[in-house]
């Protein structure tokens, strides 16, 4: 497997945040040998009785076993009085594994509900990796026992390190809210920087809250604003088998957020943040790049349009060779699919008009075009002029560190 020595250098300038105890929640994390020699690799989150939990996952048509159990599980509570876990291993997706995969996932989540205390339905479980190995289970369910005796309210920063794999860095984010006088607290952690696509990116979630909310209120909001952050991203256009988005909400502050617009903008702060941070690692990346679409016949074209560029290999690849190839955007707006007219066309690099019209714009500068090119944060406006939807998109450029992660991935 290829090995990462370097941080990417979009990773967030202030490095890993501070983040806040979560009353409800707890974690530990163990080096299991699951894949990788001398690291931490499994991680358990214990959360307490009466928690509401809610999921967005793939809709890959190979889905790996831990996310068809977990969406079977989803909104199910088979005992109030207990409560719930999260278990996580890294190195492999146990994905395109049959049967075997499916009694691991068994073996995993029923160890970990006798060692808690807890039924095997309110235990959840996610596995990132490679495709098509079997989990070597018995290296988890071994370390149940020191894993339970190491659970803590601050090791969420261990967590979200023993969740990774090729990730350059570990990812997460924290907000809070005021709400009738109560502090709400949110804390995210997130793994992902190749084989990432929306269509919930290989990518896990986990976002923690101390919020009190129902579980299918809970489960409308992350599903709703899951549209516009972890389904607005894009590193390589490959959905993975295995990504998860679980959200979990204790209760603990008392603050009821039913309703409330504070906390929904604090929990997309905290997703738009992850998400970013997953497009910032991408594999061999050295640009974020952001695309508006504006002006679109509805929102579903910009979508279209905003991911046909976000996607192209040819736009990707301009942007990491830093050339103003604005051709290349009107290649893709043209194969997405969408409603399109030449002659209401316009595109912009930062506040830079290039095209405009259907035509390049009279006052291009193509020396201003090719110094803004040499940003690490590129926005690229596309305007289409024939309706009112929009869009906006986030990826990365694709260079030859993309490549040599990616061939010698399983070697």
């Amino acid at each position: 497997m290829a090995v990462i020595t370097e941080v990417s250098p979009l990773a967030p300038a202030g490095g890993f945040p501070e983040l806040p105890i979560i009353q409800g929640v707890r974690f530990a994390t163990i080096a299991a040998g699951v894949k990788y020699e001398g690291r931490a690799d499994v991680m358990l989150a214990e959360v307490c009785a009466g928690a509401s939990i809610a999921g967005v996952f793939t809709r890959s048509a190979t889905r790996a076993a831990p996310v068809l159990d977990c969406q079977a599980k989803l909104g199910t509570v088979e005992d109030p009085d207990s409560g719930f876990a999260i278990l996580v291993n890294s190195g492999n997706a146990n994905a395109f594994t049959g049967k075997n995969g499916v009694t691991s996932v068994e073996e995993v989540t029923g160890a970990v509900g006798n060692t808690l205390g807890i039924p095997q339905n309110h235990v959840y479980s996610s596995s990132t990796g490679v495709i098509g190995e079997p989990l070597p289970h018995d290296k988890i369910t071994t370390a149940l026992g020191e894993l339970k005796a190491n659970l803590s309210d601050h090791a969420i920063a261990d967590a979200a390190h023993a969740i990774m794999t090729t990730d350059t860095f570990a990812k997460a984010a924290a907000a809070t809210a005021e709400i009738d006088g109560k502090t709400v607290t949110i804390a995210g952690i997130a793994k992902g920087s190749g084989m990432i696509a929306p269509d919930m990116a290989t990518m896990l979630v986990y976002i923690f809250t101390d919020a009190q909310i129902g579980t299918v209120e809970l489960q409308s909001l992350v599903s709703g604003l899951n549209e516009g952050t972890f389904n607005a991203i894009t590193v390589d256009s490959d959905t993975s088998t295995s990504d998860s988005l679980i959200a979990v909400a204790t209760g603990k502050s008392g603050a009821d957020v039913s309703g409330n617009g504070a906390f929904a903008a604090a929990l997309s702060d905290v997703m738009t943040d992850l998400a970013h941070q997953v497009v910032r690692d991408g594999e061999g990346a050295t640009k974020f790049i952001e695309i508006r679409v504006t002006g679109a016949a509805d929102d579903a074209d910009a979508k279209k349009i905003a991911m046909a560029c976000a996607n192209s290999p040819l736009v990707k690849t301009a942007i990491a060779g830093e050339d103003a190839n604005w051709g290349r955007i009107v290649m893709a707006v043209g194969k997405s699919g969408a409603k399109a007219d030449r002659d209401t066309l316009g595109i912009a690099f930062g506040d830079i008009t290039v095209a405009e019209n259907g035509w390049r714009a009279p006052n291009y500068s193509e020396d201003a075009a090719s110094a803004y090119m040499k940003n690490e944060e590129i926005v690229i406006t596309v305007s289409m002029g024939i309706g009112d939807g929009t869009f906006t998109a986030y990826t990365c450029d694709l260079t030859h560190g993309y490549i040599t992660i990616n061939a010698d991935y399983r070697s």
